[in-house]
């Protein structure tokens, strides 16, 4: 009886503090000036299509390493821990045959499309955190078709070291080579719409999205330890 008053106040509350923010709603009729900004100058300043994935690894490309890096952090805590607790000895089930044999199709098939989602991040939705989450779910269905595999851990933290760097340097190199941070200008833009277009947007996108699914593969490691 206790519990369930004590849920009914908390709720109360809850909907006293969130109903200003509903009924005091008034919704926006045009951009803000920083808004504004992005969609008339972004086009020719970054030279991408989609302007939404294109900002968040120029204009607020510390934010998004930043975001790497809590990525990081969390991989590194998840692998600490795990790697602290003893092994319990347990038999693991084969995997069905219909897993195997659609395994050796399907995986192919959804790390091209998360590479090509995080190549094609500056011209359509995507970018190299959704292509990273999709490169690690092909190699999540490939443990549970093969539990008793091992993954090339060495090769994960290679991968996940290397793009890290790649990612930093190129940062740096907007720094020295053009007008600031992750500045994409570094290499020419490009025709407008293009694969190879928007500068080095195309190549940050691909380190990103090679560091995010490695960071998450690498998780899975831990896990199926």
């Amino acid at each position: 009886m206790a519990k369930r008053i004590l849920i009914t106040i908390t709720m109360a509350i809850f909907i006293y503090i969130s109903l200003p923010f509903v009924t005091n709603f008034t919704p926006a009729t045009e951009l803000s000036q920083l808004s504004q900004k992005y969609v008339n100058d972004g086009p020719d300043e970054v030279g991408a299509p989609n302007l939404v994935t294109a900002v968040i690894v120029t204009y607020r490309g510390l934010d998004t390493l930043g975001e790497i890096a809590v990525l990081f952090i969390a991989t590194a805590g998840i692998g600490f821990i795990l790697s602290r607790e003893k092994k319990i000895s347990s038999s693991k089930r084969e995997s069905s045959a219909i897993l195997k044999t659609g395994t050796k199709v399907l995986v192919p098939l959804i790390l091209m499309f998360g590479i090509y989602i995080f190549m094609n991040g500056h011209l359509t939705p995507g970018g190299g955190f959704q292509g990273g989450v999709i490169i690690a779910s092909g190699l999540l269905i490939s443990i549970l078709a093969n539990p008793h595999g091992k993954l090339n851990k060495f090769l994960i933290q290679l991968t996940e070291s290397i793009s890290g760097f790649g990612y930093v340097m190129i940062g740096l190199l907007g720094l020295f080579l053009a007008g600031g941070f992750l500045d994409n200008s570094i290499i020419p833009l490009g025709q407008f719409g293009r694969l190879f277009s928007a500068g080095a947007i195309p190549i940050i996108y691909s380190l990103i999205g090679l560091k995010v699914g490695s960071e998450l593969v690498n998780i899975l490691s831990y896990l199926k330890n």
